[in-house]
């Protein structure tokens, strides 16, 4: 394995070398520059330092980085509908039946096996040539799901969803004719306690430690004689949300297997939810974009039915 080394000029009198380090080598965490100085990869006037040396002013430092190790997921040529990409980042049309992440089960076909030979010079996350996965969508959900391609990305990408500054927004058809058209579901999720495996809203007052805050809003967009297609926007991003707080009114999304009714009422092989716009910031330039992906083909079909 190869190691590339590279060398810094320091002016940052009184400051600590770990904090410096951090705003000069945006590209590595500070988990990772902590690993280097006690790894001795870090030297500071050709010495090892520690983590809290206070600089004088005017040190030269010789950061060694190994070359990322190959990962042990493999590349596979699966088409991707990409809608942006650049140095930092892709954003992907997920298609319903596609894992995002490689687990028991599921060792391929994923996004990231398809990310992996779309870029086969990947920089990587965490030391491995891997694509970073900043959030997910449930395997029969398709639509806007963004992919890190670097380390700094991938932390800049993950400060925007934990400040909840990512603007999500989902295609739904649910069950039954909702009422009231628009509402603000405020309840908080966390794991069936019967079924572990499922997700629940635990009401408050009753909330377990693993419960977290959760809130979707919705707005009717066209209702039908026994469905209604709604827009959602998370404000946060518990797992399944949309899905469990949309039952939990009364309303479940068509075709999910979960949390919809025994019996599906339209013949549909996935679930009708659909991320459909992206809105966040790049890493790049922290310019601001906003992306879109129309409902697929089998969705709209649906859709053209009901309203005939």
């Amino acid at each position: 394995m190869s190691n590339h080394t590279q060398t810094l000029q320091l002016d940052a009198p009184g400051q600590r070398l770990d904090k410096v380090l951090t705003t000069q080598l945006p590209e590595l965490s500070r988990t990772q520059i902590q690993r280097l100085l006690k790894e001795e990869q870090i030297l500071v006037n050709g010495r090892p330092a520690k983590a809290n040396l206070k600089l004088e002013g005017g040190e030269q430092v010789t950061i060694t980085l190994p070359e990322p190790e190959e990962t042990e997921l493999q590349p596979e040529a699966i088409p991707l509908d990409i809608r942006y990409e650049d140095d930092d980042m892709l954003v992907i049309n997920k298609p319903a039946g596609m894992v995002v992440h490689p687990a028991v089960g599921h060792n391929s076909g994923t996004l990231v096996n398809a990310v992996l030979a779309h870029c086969p010079n990947l920089p990587g996350i965490g030391g491995e040539k891997r694509p970073g996965i900043v959030h997910r969508l449930d395997k029969e959900t398709s639509g806007l799901i963004v992919v890190a391609k670097n380390e700094a990305a991938l932390h800049h990408l993950q400060a925007q969803f934990k400040a909840r500054s990512v603007g999500k927004q989902y295609l739904a058809l649910v069950d039954g004719q909702v009422q009231p058209p628009a509402a603000l579901i405020d309840a908080p999720i966390g794991r069936d306690r019967q079924q572990r495996k499922k997700m629940a809203v635990i009401p408050y007052g009753r909330s377990s430690a693993h419960s977290r805050p959760a809130k979707t809003q919705y707005d009717t967009i066209t209702a039908y004689n026994d469905h209604t297609l709604l827009r959602c926007e998370l404000f946060t991003g518990r797992t399944h949300q949309i899905r469990v707080h949309l039952a939990y009114i009364g309303f479940p999304i068509v075709g999910d297997k979960v949390y919809g009714r025994r019996k599906a009422s339209l013949r549909l092989g996935r679930q009708f939810l659909h991320a459909s716009v992206l809105q966040l910031k790049r890493p790049s330039d922290n310019e601001e974009l906003t992306l879109h992906a129309e409902l697929p083909a089998e969705l709209d079909a649906v859709l053209k039915q009901l309203a005939e």
